[in-house]
């Protein structure tokens, strides 16, 4: 039997073992029993599953000692880091717990029987409702935000869909963990066995997805691993929806006027921002565009300094190490860009220095920047008098973006709608005068884009992150008794669209 161990990133030393690969017989066993455990779920109800998710929440927080110090040592992120990720997870079983209250998100509607052009219409009522069991991949860079703890489980348990969790191989004592805090709290709420689910191992993995009780799939990762589990949903005898974010450039552009008023200040909140996390956050700026001139000449030098005066940096697992340095050892002469400066000289284990790359608009081609995991970035110096046809230029050389982010000032109104007009095909959530690394949870976010960002028209943070997780059932001229609570007549407690009407909540 194989075991499941996580490596130290510090040192490179392997920890004990904390799992066996999971056999294709377990995953059977796990999917069923989340096939199972659906139905209760579901009947439990928006307010039963919000109670669920506090409780979920509380769970979570008693055991945050245990969580950031397990964490810590797989994956090399400070404690204080770790700290505030599971802040933010805690808030997205919560948050979750509010959506369910307020309700709007099951879209109820209904329309009345009566004439219309078209002849006769009977009686409608339509509501989203579970899909079934969900397949949630952790991801290798935020082990609670985005793993066995994240938003895809969270939202997924709120739509009324059980979990099995794919554990990432670069934390698997914390999912571990995690999986079991979830398990116990989840149970002592009533919740019965097959609620959540945990598999260890790449094809435990691949089973878990080719599974037929399995309905959805949400994965953070890299296109390559994307494509394999679009590969497997695609032979399936049911295909299912895949939700994956997979890569992000992430854009800053930077007018002349930013330049001039806040060059210093935005130069070193750059290098800030590729070394939270070590570089290794899906919104990390990859592509940075400065004019030429003097202005931007002071933004660089802040932004070298930075750099030159950056520790050395641990990345998560040894691939990513890997893929660092060779990504880095591409970018050179050969393809016309500089090394500019570069940080701290790596240390021991997965340790690697920060590096800023620079080239001019008129080098930039496409092919020449493509999202790399760790502390790098590339600026790109462009004609002032020319900035929007050089943004389009180098957004249409590069994967469209979770995000794009713009540094304006308050009297280039004109030149930002130019600008949002140009960054809006390229990315799901456009910044002003601050960075992308940080993506907060609520009613109005969007952690999404078009391909190779996302390959959906979701979001996997934010309330409507739910709606990846339900389906449409419309119910015609069905009885009162037979209709869920929500689109019965004398039902007022959330928002309702009836005969076209949206009515509030009473």
């Amino acid at each position: 039997m194989t075991l499941i161990a996580g490596i130290n990133p510090r040192n490179g030393t392997a920890l004990a073992p904390v799992a066996d690969v999971t056999s294709g017989r377990q995953v059977d066993i796990l999917a069923s029993s989340a096939r199972a455990a659906a139905p209760y779920l579901q009947n439990l109800g928006r307010i039963g599953r919000a109670d669920l998710l506090e409780s979920l929440a509380d769970a979570v927080e008693s055991n945050r000692l245990a969580l950031v110090s397990t964490a810590a040592e797989e994956t090399g992120f400070n404690d204080a880091k770790l700290d505030g990720e599971l802040t933010r997870t805690v808030y997205q079983f919560r948050f979750f717990a509010e959506v369910l209250r307020e309700g709007s998100y099951i879209e109820a509607t209904l329309d009345s029987a009566g004439p219309t052009p078209m002849g006769p219409r009977p009686d409608l009522r339509r509501m989203l409702v579970a899909t079934g069991p969900v397949a949630v991949f952790g991801a290798s860079n935020f082990p609670f935000a985005f793993s066995v703890l994240g938003g895809d489980t969270a939202s997924a348990i709120a739509a009324g869909s059980p979990v099995v969790v794919k554990a990432h191989g670069s934390h698997p004592a914390t999912s571990k963990l995690s999986y079991e805090i979830l398990d116990t709290a989840a149970q002592a709420s009533g919740a019965p066995d097959g609620t959540f689910g945990i598999v260890f191992g790449t094809q435990g993995g691949a089973d878990l997805v080719a599974h037929p009780a399995i309905t959805a799939v949400g994965f953070t990762g890299s296109q390559t691993g994307g494509q394999a589990l679009l590969d497997i949903i695609n032979a399936r005898a049911h295909p299912i929806p895949f939700y994956g974010e997979l890569s992000s450039i992430n854009p800053v552009i930077v007018t002349e006027a930013a330049a001039s008023e806040r060059g210093t200040e935005i130069g070193a909140a750059l290098i800030a921002s590729i070394t939270i996390g070590a570089g290794q956050l899906c919104t990390k700026p990859g592509l940075v565009l400065v004019p030429t001139g003097v202005h931007g000449d002071v933004l660089v030098q802040s932004a070298r300094s930075a750099v030159t005066a950056a520790p050395a940096q641990v990345l998560l697992n040894q691939r990513i190490f890997a893929s660092y340095n060779d990504a880095v050892d591409v970018l050179g002469p050969e393809r016309r860009v500089t090394k500019s400066s570069y940080g701290a000289s790596a240390g021991a284990g997965y340790a690697v220095s920060p590096s800023l790359f620079e080239t001019t608009i008129n080098e930039f081609a496409p092919g020449l920047v493509s999202e790399i995991f760790g502390p790098v970035t590339v600026i790109v110096r462009y004609d002032p008098n020319t900035v929007v046809s050089a943004v389009a230029r180098a957004l249409d050389a590069v994967p469209s973006s979770l995000t794009a982010t713009l540094h304006i000032e308050s009297d280039e109104e004109d030149l930002a709608r130019e600008l949002v007009d140009v960054v809006r095909p390229h990315a799901g959530r456009i910044i002003f005068n601050a960075f992308p690394t940080g993506v907060a949870v609520s009613w109005a976010q969007t952690h999404g884009g078009p391909w190779p960002s996302t390959n959906s028209l979701h979001t996997s943070v934010g309330a409507t992150a739910i709606r990846r997780f339900l389906r449409p059932v419309t119910f015609q001229d069905a009885p009162q008794s037979v209709l869920p609570t929500e689109l019965r007549d004398a039902y007022s407690v959330i928002p309702r669209r009836i005969d076209g009407v949206m009515q509030p909540a009473r």
